[in-house]
């Protein structure tokens, strides 16, 4: 808790910091854990810090209720892999029956502890209640999923005196951890582990695609270990409908198996029980790269897996390179081209490392209906465009000689604004475009962009869809949604029930909000496998740029720089590509570490493939 609690007892020391390794010279030596001496007390851990490790301390003799409840909190905050110290300021019961993994509750500034007064003014030497309380932010359930939450938080605690010892200890208390925001910021890391879609309509290239699931696992706890059995478990409640895990039901680590660590080849052996031991050769290759996926975006050091089954037998192993013939990921697809209108309303393209903007082959290059928004196919072949008035849309070849043809959308709503939105398309050749006719407010799907538009079913939708943007997975949808004045963006799961021979039925799901501190949402892009780049502000603030999760929780690292009269952001799941915008100065690019460079003065709707 350190800096984060207010209120309640009297802070005293209860947790001492040891570090890993000399990241800096300090004082010409690495501290360490002093064997004597007085411990200070911790005010505060740099977030970014990661060789600082805090551990707890026990409960001193005769500490007061107070310092009980106290150390306990603050135990909570520690490094401790299995929250030992923690339980020692519970009594034997209660340190039998609690559960910290089933969940972490994020409070703003930390939980106060004060202590209830009994009825009538009475007083009991040997119980007493303490209530816990504060401001929820978010919460981390059993499965270590994020999910942002509001609202007051208060808890009991029950403290009791040992009649023997006269020692204060905590007898009931509530299931998991509870702790302030910037504490969990310290403890926690997001980390993406990967599955395959089970239910979109299938890549352009024919494998499976790898949808990112994330989790927060402690830092410093073995992050490693934590993220091959959290793999091994499933994917989280809400990604679970749409997609599909390669590892047997039942498949964990073989028993006695308590530590993952990379060989001096950067490579790591996963043993793994008797679940998995009758695998064959293609589907130990799909397990082996869910862990690289998983593994790569944790720690750049591991550069292969091998898998064993219980006896020791190698069932497969696989590098970075192999997982390319295996399943394909948004993140390692790097655009060719960033695509923008000119001043003439037609579509152009700029190479990533040129400076000059050229129109593209065929009729939304050359021809004579000026664009409003375009949205290119992610492998670059075909592009759709709406018109100018935001009445049509139109799917056509990016090659010479190339005709326009007849729209394959039309809106009757009243202005522009209240017509198509900016079209999208998945990795499947499938594309997106919502009708903001407040008449007749639609989603709609365009199966390989062509034929009868299917309209989605959107049950949970809290108002008017203003823009749509899909992953390149095609089971996941970012859409800016309009209510009461306010524009908020939520993240949708598609799931598709295609019978044959019948028009498939197609959904989007369990909406949940990606930017829970922002009251208008004016852009947004993806920019990874689980984030999204948006432009939005809060309330009372000015617009700003910002990365989000699609859990809602925020990234670690720095936001874009700012960026006056940003209009329209375009970003690319491959986080190489230059993020690029609509600005007052124009069609502007964030070069990795530098600032916006102009690329033309007059231009609009910025977009990268997707």
């Amino acid at each position: 808790m350190g800096a984060d609690r207010e209120g309640g007892a009297r802070r005293r020391p209860v947790r001492a910091v040891a570090y890993a390794a000399c990241g800096a010279v300090v004082l010409a030596g690495c501290a360490s854990m002093p064997d004597s001496g007085d411990l200070r007390d911790v005010e505060s851990t740099p977030r970014q810090d990661t060789q600082v490790r805090v551990f707890a301390m026990p409960p001193q003799d005769n500490a007061a209720p107070g310092e009980i409840v106290q150390g306990f909190l603050e135990a909570l905050t520690s490094d401790d892999p299995h929250y030992d110290t923690a339980r020692k300021y519970l009594t034997a019961g209660a340190a039998r029956k609690w559960r910290p993994e089933q969940s972490t509750t994020v409070l703003a500034n930390g939980p106060s502890s004060d202590q209830d007064n009994l009825p009538g003014g009475r007083e009991d030497t040997s119980n007493l209640t303490y209530t816990l309380a504060g401001s929820r932010v978010a919460t981390v359930d059993a499965q270590q999923a994020y999910s942002p939450a509001a609202g007051p938080y208060s808890r009991k605690v029950h403290l009791t005196q040992d009649p023997k010892t006269k020692q204060w200890r905590i007898d009931a208390l509530p299931e998991g951890v509870v702790m302030g925001r910037s504490d969990f910021q310290r403890n926690y890391t997001s980390v993406n582990k990967y599955y395959f879609a089970s239910n979109a309509s299938g890549a352009t290239i024919g494998q499976p695609a790898a949808v990112a699931d994330p989790v927060f696992v402690r830092k410093r706890v073995d992050p490693m270990t934590q993220m091959v059995r959290s793999l091994l478990a499933g994917p989280t409640r809400w990604l679970r409908p749409v997609v599909r895990s390669s590892f047997p039901t039942g498949t964990a680590l073989k028993k006695g198996v308590t530590s993952l660590t990379p060989d001096d080849q950067n490579k790591l052996t996963v043993p793994l029980n008797d679940k998995a031991s009758r695998v064959g050769a293609t589907k130990c290759g799909e397990m082996a790269t869910q862990l690289l996926f998983t593994l790569r975006n944790l720690s750049p050091t591991v550069d292969s897996v091998e898998l064993q089954g219980a006896d020791g037998r190698r069932l497969c192993d696989l590098n970075e390179r192999g997982t390319d013939a295996v399943a394909w990921r948004g993140s390692d697809k790097s655009p060719d081209y960033l695509y923008f209108l000119d001043s003439k309303h037609r579509l152009v393209r700029i190479a990533r490392a040129s400076t000059s903007a050229v129109p593209v082959p065929g009729a939304l290059g050359v021809g004579d209906t000026g664009l409003r928004s375009v949205a290119v196919a992610r492998d670059e072949h075909s592009a759709a465009g709406v018109a100018l008035d935001g009445k049509s849309l139109y799917v056509t070849s990016l090659a010479s000689g190339g005709s326009l043809g007849d729209p394959v959308v039309r809106s009757q709503g009243a202005t522009a604004d209240d017509r198509l939105t900016t079209p999208s398309w998945d990795d499947g050749g499938d594309l997106w475009v919502a009708d903001r006719n407040p008449d007749n407010p639609r989603l709609l799907l365009l199966e390989q962009g062509a034929g009868a538009p299917v309209e989605v079913r959107t049950p949970e939708l809290p108002g008017r869809i203003k823009d749509v943007r899909v992953a390149a997975d095609g089971v996941r949808i970012a859409l800016v949604v309009e209510k009461d004045g306010k524009q908020s963006l939520l993240i949708g799961r598609i799931e598709r029930d295609e019978k044959s021979g019948e028009k498939p039925v197609v959904s989007v799901l369990e909406l949940r909000s990606a930017t829970p501190a922002l009251e208008e949402v004016t852009a947004m892009s993806w920019a990874g496998d689980g984030r999204l780049v948006v432009v939005g502000r809060e309330q009372g603030g000015v617009l700003q740029l910002r990365y989000v999760q699609v859990d809602g929780s925020t990234p670690d690292g720095l936001a874009p720089s700012a960026l006056p009269g940003v209009k329209a952001i375009a970003a690319s799941e491959d986080d190489r590509a230059p993020l690029a915008a609509y600005s007052d100065d124009g069609i502007v690019r964030l070069p990795s570490g530098g600032q916006w460079q102009t690329i033309v003065k007059e231009g609009s709707a910025p977009v990268y493939p997707g």
